[in-house]
């Protein structure tokens, strides 16, 4: 198939782009810098940094949108908020113009979404698909995102859409937790019970890969891991395989300095559940931390 994927320069679209080659699909990867995506693939894979370059005449067999400002990046202002808004939503609604104007339209559009849909969740209630939500900023990104995504339905695609949890793997959320963990500064965060869905970066692109070419995907799907962890134990467990204590605790009121609004996102959680993923009969690489931080740490 011939992939046209957003977000390729990013932590998940780095470890997806190998992947979808090695299935031998096609990417034509649409970037804001053509050096950095070569940089990054070499010559193997077609680079284009407007839709305009591709014509009406193209056969693009699948669109996958993982494009979006990261989420934690810069404390939230409300010029942040927006920022990270349209980020989303002008490459999304540019892909719907581009779909529209195709002569052949593709397959199958794959758009990001995160367990943010949830909102910001107290408690310990486990969420599938369809549960309810807690209205809220993250809650509005998400629906907002995946509202303008199904618009594809109408030209005649089938839409996954991927709730994706925190993503383990080299580089991404870990990348910033190691430092202070390494040296044995590492802890929980604020009380430590806020749930945190986390899902292997493997697991991750091999679920997408999947939605490319199984038609019995459609709809949302939560791409977590099955076994959510609470902050606690997500700390103990990563000072456990770094063979380090973890005895600090960071106040919930330095992460409202640092991160404004943006901290309700470490300070609470989500209890997230891949109920669709499991009835499919997907078998999770990585099911278990345990097993997932072990390869990502020692490997």
């Amino acid at each position: 198939m011939k992939i046209l994927l957003t977000g390729a320069t990013g932590f998940i679209g780095k470890h997806l782009v190998p992947r979808l080659m090695e299935y031998t699909h096609e990417p034509v990867l649409l970037v804001r810098s053509a050096d950095k995506a070569r940089r990054l693939f070499g010559d193997q894979v077609r680079v284009v940094t407007d839709l305009e370059q591709l014509d009406n005449h193209e056969q693009i067999n699948g669109i996958i949108n993982l494009a979006g400002e990261g989420i934690v990046d810069q404390r939230w202002s409300e010029q942040r908020k927006q920022v990270l808004l349209d980020s989303r939503l002008d490459t999304t609604r540019q892909l719907i113009q581009f779909i529209k104007r195709l002569e052949h339209k593709p397959e199958v559009l794959i758009s990001g979404s995160a367990v943010g849909y949830y909102g910001s969740q107290e408690g310990d209630q486990v969420l599938a698909e369809d549960s309810v939500v807690v209205d809220g900023y993250p809650h509005q990104l998400c629906q907002q995102w995946e509202q303008l995504a199904e618009e594809a339905q109408a030209f005649g695609l089938r839409v996954c859409i991927v709730r994706t949890g925190i993503v383990l793997g080299h580089g991404g959320a870990l990348a910033k937790m190691l430092p202070a963990f390494r040296l044995g500064l590492g802890g929980r965060i604020d009380g430590g019970q806020q749930w945190m869905s986390w899902i292997h970066v493997e697991d991750e692109v091999e679920v997408i890969c999947m939605m490319l070419t199984h038609t019995l995907f459609t709809g949302a799907y939560n791409l977590t891991a099955p076994e959510a962890v609470t902050n606690a134990e997500f700390s103990r467990e990563l000072a456990s395989v770094l063979h380090r204590p973890a005895w600090f605790t960071v106040p919930g009121f330095v992460l409202d300095l640092m991160l404004g609004e943006g901290s309700e996102l470490l300070l609470k959680g989500q209890r997230v559940y891949p109920e669709k993923l499991m009835q499919a009969g997907y078998k999770f690489a990585f099911p278990d931390l345990r097993t997932a931080l072990n390869q990502v740490l020692l490997s």
